[in-house]
């Protein structure tokens, strides 16, 4: 099978740790037998996804090291972090759903008397080498080992923005339990991760963890870590719900119709925490823009505006070519063309998405501005007061 040949014994000694494993054994037939699996690679929704730039690498190279450009995509001052304490975490939320997002992906949810880490990353860059690699535009808002007990850590994929070595090891150490696509729990195994912990889902597959039902979702991406870019395990998004409360992970992915579906099944969210940095037209299917992360959220809640919508996969790291702020003013213009509620804390500021949302767009306060009217959804004149139907502009 041609998407799962393992490396030669002497190319896998040379091989960082960081690398991660190949899946085999049990693990491997599960793979070969999901219905999401063909012709050696995991398959997007909707279609053939493009995972490599379009366009000629010359034209990629001259936008990305473009010399008068380069400044916009980096803060011009320190990112301010909020002082997150262990006190401040330690005391239950008041609606019983708390969110702390530390940067990036990184989304700490406290939910009916649970407490969920998705895509922990602590490490310095997103990289299989401590010394290149994209580094951290600010510091993590508080120690790994300062956010006390975590019942379950949930990874989207296994890409080093999303899976960290360094974090990964350090909580496994632990407890908690792991809950990942299908094929990812090779990699935490071979990082000391024992199998018991592992809760290994395929898309549309639930576990139980306490009193909490994780559903691993469609997403429109791609995987890997290696030499190789196979794709030989699986990129999730992930429904949670609890007793009284339900909220969602996009982990990265592209838009498509597909939101409908999984918010049609899982939803409506008390909260959305969605990507909406690091696209661009090099590579239009596998990260969304702002105004289609807005429709995605919408999507996901019956096509209305509902429950609060946190901005995920910006401001921790330069990792696409847009200027570092714009896909928090993107996003607060793209919802406000339609009423929706975006949550804006900086990285590591808890809030309680039933309560008073953080709102000051804080960013503006270390970035060159940025002047240009922002594409927005538009609502249709058919829209009822059931529903949004949407209509992009620019």
């Amino acid at each position: 099978m041609s998407g799962l040949r393992s490396l030669s014994p002497g190319l896998r000694a040379l091989q960082p740790a960081a690398f991660g494993a190949d899946p085999g054994g049990a693990r491997l037939a599960r793979i070969r037998k999901s219905p999401h699996f063909k012709d050696g690679v995991f398959q997007n929704p909707g279609g053939p996804a493009r995972t490599r730039p379009s366009g000629s690498m010359l034209d990629f190279a001259k936008v990305y090291f473009d010399r008068d450009q380069r400044p916009r995509r980096a803060p011009r001052g320190a990112v301010p972090v909020h002082a997150t304490t262990l006190a401040d975490l330690s005391r239950p939320p008041a609606t019983g759903l708390r969110l702390t997002w530390m940067g990036h992906s990184s989304v700490l949810a406290e939910i009916d008397g649970h407490r969920v880490l998705f895509d922990p990353v602590w490490g310095e860059r997103c990289s299989p080498f401590a010394f290149a690699g994209p580094k951290r535009l600010h510091p993590v808002p508080l120690p790994l080992a300062a956010l006390g007990p975590v019942d379950v850590v949930v990874i989207s994929h296994d890409h080093y923005d999303h899976l960290d070595l360094p974090t990964i090891k350090a909580l496994a150490g632990t407890d908690t339990l792991f809950a990942v696509p299908l094929g990812v729990g090779a990699h935490l195994e071979h990082w000391g991760v024992s199998a018991d912990r592992l809760r290994e889902l395929d898309w549309h597959e639930s576990t139980r963890v306490g009193g909490l039902t994780l559903t691993a979702t469609p997403a429109r991406h791609f995987c890997g870590r290696g030499l190789r870019n196979v794709q030989h395990t699986l990129w999730a998004s992930w429904a949670v719900a609890g007793d009284r409360h339900r909220i969602y992970h996009s982990g990265d992915t592209g838009y498509f119709e597909g939101f409908k579906d999984i918010g049609a099944e899982h939803g409506p969210f008390d909260a959305t925490m969605i990507q909406i940095g690091a696209y661009s037209d090099f590579w239009p299917d596998i990260h969304m823009t702002p105004e289609e992360g807005v429709r995605a959220h919408l999507d996901l809640q019956g096509g209305r505006a509902h429950g609060a919508l946190l901005p995920i996969h910006w401001g921790t790291f330069n990792l696409a070519t847009h200027a570092w702020a714009e896909p928090g003013e993107w996003t607060l213009a793209a919802a406000d063309a339609v009423g929706q509620a975006v949550a804006a804390p900086v990285p590591g500021q808890p809030f309680e998405p039933a309560g008073d949302l953080p709102t000051r767009p804080w960013w503006r306060d270390v970035s060159l501005p940025l002047h240009r009217k922002w594409p927005v959804p538009e609502i249709t004149p058919e829209a009822s007061r059931d529903g949004l139907d949407l209509v992009g502009e620019g």
